[in-house]
């Protein structure tokens, strides 16, 4: 999008936990990272090996005529299907057996064993797999919140949204494209809840959402092998080139108290800030009692008061 200030990602390489901890993790900012020990994924997780060694586990896909997913409009339905056959079909272009159309679009993000109360684990879904892949030891043991695989058919583009937790995304086959925007931006993502309402990053509809071209686009293509660091709250977007797979690793750098302890998706805003934003939401009720004017006025002096708090900090 030429409209928008783009900028690169940093790139490092041959990165070892101290030099993660003392020059790129303080920054607070993504960073792509070469070259760093991954274990024996990257050569073997071909097609045919993912095919035997997952097996036939079943899995709940996200399914979709479009390949650009749209959460917040649910353009895609849940299907479920053994690993194996998932594999299969992810990585073919046209599909002989299919659920919408023969052109449809996968896309896997690994859950739980109890989808709703453990996080996905490599370790415990995928055994066979997981002992070819070797977690990045940037962060301490218990700090561990889940590993989650996430494999999509070529072309394949998911909606933008943030986390709550540090993250790396390791690329361990194929190559994908990240479009990332700062938290600084929220203001121009037109949010609903952790997502952006702006689906088309690339030609978005300026007359939907004209505030959208003040945001910073950092961009970098991740190639089979490669690490991207994906601070928590920094929005991201990510469209696979190939087909691919990738491991998501969450780690917990608040303290523990700060999560909400219900929620295995670890996409949940800190219970404080869930606390603050419901209690924004009673207090807009509260204007609704105010005549227009009026409650246009009190809206106005709330946001100057915001303001003015973040400017004291």
């Amino acid at each position: 999008m030429d409209c928008q200030e783009k900028l690169e990602v940093p790139v490092y390489s041959d990165v070892d936990r101290e030099t993660f901890l003392r020059d790129i993790y303080p920054l607070r900012r993504p960073a792509v990272l070469k070259r760093v020990p991954l274990g024996p994924c990257v050569r073997a997780w071909t097609v045919s090996y993912l095919v035997q060694k997952g097996g036939d586990r079943e899995v709940k896909v996200h399914v979709s005529p479009d390949p650009r997913m749209d959460f917040l409009h649910k353009n895609f339905v849940y299907r479920t299907l053994p690993f194996d056959k998932f594999i299969q079909r992810a990585a073919e272009a046209k599909h002989s057996d299919f659920f919408i159309s023969e052109d449809e679009s996968y896309y896997l993000r690994s859950l739980g064993e109890d989808v709703r109360k453990e996080p996905a684990d490599l370790r415990k879904q995928f055994p066979e797999l997981a002992k070819d892949f070797h977690v990045p030891q940037f962060f301490e043991p218990e700090q561990f919140f889940s590993s989650v695989f996430r494999i999509s058919s070529p072309g394949l583009q998911l909606w933008t949204h943030y986390d709550i937790m540090d993250n790396l995304l390791a690329q361990v086959t194929g190559r994908k494209r990240v479009v990332l925007y700062s938290p600084k931006d929220a203001l121009y993502l037109y949010l609903t809840g952790d997502k952006s309402e702006v689906l088309d990053i690339d030609t978005p509809d300026l007359q939907l959402y004209p505030e959208f071209v003040k945001a910073s686009r950092y961009e970098c293509i991740l190639e089979p092998g490669d690490l991207l660091f994906i601070p928590a709250l920094w929005f991201h977007n990510t469209l696979a080139l190939q087909f691919g797979v990738g491991v998501n690793v969450f780690w917990r750098h608040l303290p523990l108290e700060t999560y909400d302890k219900k929620d295995p998706y670890g996409n949940k805003d800190p219970v404080a800030a869930t606390r603050a934003l419901q209690s924004l939401e009673r207090t807009l009720g509260i204007l609704e009692e105010l005549p227009p004017d009026y409650r246009d006025f009190y809206a106005r002096r709330m946001v100057l008061r915001i303001q003015s708090r973040k400017s004291e900090r």
